[in-house]
């Protein structure tokens, strides 16, 4: 299995070089490696979490280190619909180094395969975890494509290209998959709590930051619907936003134990 996670890994890394490659001399080939690349780690990295959830008995999802995985897993699937759909380049731009960091984050994290504790055999386990994946994966592209955008600006793009208007549009359409599913994240997860801790809502640290992450996610919606915000800021919003899903899924685990832990 660890061949399978490292192969996953290095094709990823190799991947996002080749695809920057690529963007930055203008040439096609690069990029063909480099789809065909991520298609490949793609499919070892699914190998691997099937492998694993056998070995394991369940859905590979229960710690820290399979969550990660599972992450990585999702923001490489998102990123191929995405391109499958649109065929822009500035999609894989995006997604290719959010996998590759996303499944490096997991490189780091304990890979024994343990018993799940009473409290996560539940018929919530799937839904809750699974729509935190696919979630934060929607939220880490779209702040890949706030990073893109503020680079085309940097480099003398306009906003009315008609280019960065489908990334704007594209960053938005991500952000409102990502807080759907952040929603489905925050419900199912109450109902699985009031089963497991008798209790619906503990202000757990876990609990706390997926909350403030949403409600900055619904601030970031708020201001495109009705106050019209598009482009620059926009972007920055999207970027400053995934620093908070980086420590609602990282920085609570290591920095402020509480419910979740077991989830380390």
């Amino acid at each position: 299995m660890n061949v399978l996670f490292f192969a996953a890994l290095v094709g990823y890394f190799a991947a996002s070089v080749f695809q920057f490659a690529g963007a930055a001399m203008k040439k096609e080939k690069p990029r063909i490696a480099a789809r065909v690349l991520l298609l490949v780690s793609f499919g070892l990295h699914a190998a691997y979490m099937t492998w694993r959830g056998i070995a394991a008995g369940r859905v590979p999802l229960a710690n820290q280190f399979e969550f990660a995985s599972g992450f990585a897993w999702a923001t490489a699937a998102l990123g191929f619909v995405l391109y499958g759909r649109i065929r822009q380049e500035w999609v894989m731009t995006a997604a290719m180094p959010a996998a590759f960091l996303v499944l490096s984050y997991a490189a780091f994290q304990p890979r024994e395969i343990k018993d799940i504790l009473p409290a996560l055999r539940s018929t919530w386990f799937v839904l809750h975890i699974g729509s935190a994946a696919f979630s934060y994966a929607a939220f880490a592209i779209a702040g890949g494509l706030g990073v893109s955008y503020l680079i085309q600006l940097k480099k003398g793009k306009n906003e009315a290209d008609v280019r960065m208007k489908q990334m704007d549009y594209l960053g938005y359409r991500l952000v409102c998959l990502g807080f759907l599913l952040l929603t489905v994240v925050i419900f199912s997860g109450a109902i699985w709590a009031e089963q497991a801790w008798s209790s619906w809502w503990s202000w757990d640290p876990k609990e706390t930051w997926a909350l403030i992450t949403w409600i900055f996610y619904a601030i970031y919606l708020h201001q495109r619907l009705r106050l019209k915000w598009q482009g620059k800021r926009m972007a920055w919003l999207a970027i400053i936003a995934v620093i908070l899903v980086v420590f609602t899924f990282a920085g609570v685990n290591l920095l402020l134990p509480g419910l979740h832990s077991y989830a380390r």
